[in-house]
This record gives structure tokens, C-alpha cells and sequence, in this order.
């Protein structure tokens, strides 16, 4: 099936199938991923009988024993962070160079016809600025959906082994941050594919403009070709202000959704305090939990804008690896 016919699963799939030479490499950096993500949750779990053992309790061996605990927590998150970015970058930088070369392979062997009927500007912007879109879908995205998915299980995990009730009231927003996520889904990637093409048109016009530059002077050009370069730079401007507005709409509603679910967890939280049901720590365990969750989810909604500008990307890389 041609790729522009191809679903944005086949397309992911076929991108993933350039990463799997270098699946070594790719499962250290997912490793790391795993480890760096264990400790979200670790670090509002110590909160708790940190708070309730010395503050309460007046146990002060538990707060050697806390501290000498959070330092590990962050020396294994700085040793993960670290060999997940380097090994993630080795792999990008691999893809990359691979489809590149792979793009300029294949226009050395095709007819002449093709590159007549091509522009010279759109095939140096698959080979550049594509090939570079291409990598934010294959690593950037695994990153965001690998460490801050199982981020976000852990601490909910957490909160709800301390209170089912409070926990319940702050996933409760989660459907409705699903949908305004689909809801921004096509626009995104229309509005890639329509950045895509302009950055190609502007490159045209350059390239032109460079190997024209005799005949412009000799017929004084020079005027129309600003006004053309002018129309493809505020081409390629609108659509990246389309593309910047629809990614960026779908964080602050899903942040309003989610401060309005905070402050339902705060209010029902002081009621537990007062009836006993929850400790000091406890609370302050699961409020530290709630606030590190919105992070990896605001990432997990912003994901998606990334996501369908690296398809888009692909499916121009791959419609010219596949020409015939």
C-alpha cells in the first residue's frame, strides 16, 4: 500500500522498523526510561513517614534514614537521565543520517522526470527539515509515552493506596482531557503537512533566486522575486502560528480541568483531616504525588502536536523513498 494511503499506525510502524538495527542501544535508553520513571513515585512516598515519623512522632532516626534515601533517589535520576538522553541521541542521530542517505540514494537512481517534476527546493526540504521532523516522532515521542506513562502509574498508584476517594476525584478530569486532545488531533496534522510544503516553497524560491541570479538582473526580476519570497515566507508563518495555536490551546484547558480537581482534593482532604482518616503526611504525600503528576501529563497531552508533525514528516520522507 502506497504511504499516502497508509494509516498513521503503519506509518509509525514502518518508522519504528528504521530504529530496530539499533534496538540495543534503543532498549538501554528505554531501561533508563523505566528507572528514571520508578522515582516519581519514590520521592512522595518518603514524604510521608518523613513528616509523620519526625515531625509527629518526634522520631528523629527517621530523618537520617529519609534523607540518606532521597539522596539515592536523585543520584539513580541523574545516572538515568543521563544514559537515556545520550543513548537517545546516538539512536536519533542515526535515523536521521540513515534516511537521508537513503533519500539521496534514491535520487540518484530515479528518472530525470521525477526531479523535473519536483522543485529542487521541496527535495533538499525532505532531505533537511523532514528528515529532522521525522526524529521527533521516533524518539521524542517513545521518551514522552515510555517515562512519563509510567510516571503517571506510579504516583497514581500512590495516591491511591493513601485515599481512594480523593484519588478518584482527581482522575476525574482525565476523559475530559482525552477528548480535547482528539479533539486537536487532525488540525495538527493538516496543519504540519501544509508547514511542510511552505518551507519547501520557500526553499524553491531561494534556490532559484541563487541559480537565477543573471537572468533576474538582466530583466530586472528582482522586485518579482521578493514578492514571491515574501508570499511563501508568510505562507510558512501563518501555518506555523495555526500549528503553535492548536498545539498550545489543548495545555491550559487541560490545566484549567485540572486545577478545578485540585481544589475538590483539597476541600474533601480537609474533611478527611478533620474526621482522622488521613495523617499529615499522608496528605502532604499525596498532594506532592497530584502536583508531580501534572508534569509528565501536561507532556502526554503536548505529545500529540509532536507526534502527527513527525508522521506528516514521515509520510513526505517515505512517498520519496518509494518512488519507483
Amino acid at each position: 500500500m502506497p504511504v499516502s494511503e497508509g494509516s498513521s499506525y503503519a506509518i509509525y510502524k514502518r518508522l519504528l522498523g528504521h530504529v530496530a538495527p539499533y534496538w540495543r542501544r534503543f532498549g538501554y535508553a528505554l531501561l533508563a526510561m523505566v528507572a528514571l520513571a520508578a522515582t516519581e513515585p519514590a520521592i512522595p512516598a518518603l514524604l510521608k513517614p518523613l513528616l509523620d515519623g519526625s515531625f509527629v512522632e518526634r522520631n528523629t532516626d527517621t530523618v537520617y534514614t529519609i534523607a540518606a534515601a532521597l539522596v539515592a533517589v536523585f543520584v539513580v535520576r541523574g545516572i538515568a537521565s543521563f544514559l537515556s538522553a545520550v543513548a537517545l541521541a546516538w539512536v536519533s542521530g542515526k535515523l536521521v543520517m540513515d534516511l537521508r542517505t537513503a533519500m539521496l540514494d534514491k535520487l540518484l537512481s530515479v528518472p530525470t522526470r521525477y526531479t523535473a517534476d519536483n522543485s529542487s527546493g521541496k527535495l533538499v526540504s525532505r532531505i533537511t527539515f523532514d528528515a529532522n521532523q521525522v526524529m521527533e516522532a521516533a524518539t521524542y515521542v517513545v521518551t514522552v509515552l515510555v517515562k512519563d506513562s509510567l510516571a503517571v502509574i506510579g504516583l497514581l498508584a500512590w495516591m491511591l493506596w493513601i485515599d481512594l476517594q480523593l484519588t478518584l476525584i482527581a482522575i476525574v478530569s482525565g476523559p475530559f482531557i482525552a477528548l480535547i486532545v482528539l479533539h486537536f488531533s487532525r488540525r495538527l496534522r493538516s496543519t504540519s503537512t501544509g508547514l511542510q510544503q511552505s518551507m519547501g516553497n520557500i526553499t524553491q524560491v531561494i534556490n532559484e533566486v541563487i541559480d537565477g541570479q543573471e537572468v533576474i538582473r538582466v530583466f530586472g526580476g528582482q522586485n518579482y522575486e521578493r514578492g514571491r519570497f515574501r508570499r511563501a515566507a508568510n505562507a510558512a508563518r501563518l501555518f506555523h502560528l495555526k500549528f503553535v495555536s492548536a498545539g498550545s490551546a489543548t495545555a491550559p484547558i487541560a490545566q484549567l480541568l485540572a486545577s478545578l480537581a485540585l481544589a475538590a482534593v483539597i476541600i474533601v482532604a480537609a474533611g478527611h483531616a478533620a474526621a482522622g482518616t488521613i495523617t499529615v503526611g499522608g496528605f502532604v504525600s499525596f498532594f506532592t504525588a497530584m502536583a508531580a503528576i501534572f508534569s509528565p501529563l501536561r507532556r502526554l497531552t503536548n505529545v500529540n502536536s509532536r507526534l502527527q508533525k513527525g508522521l506528516a514528516a514521515a509520510r513526505t520522507v517515505f512517498e520519496m523513498m518509494d518512488e519507483e
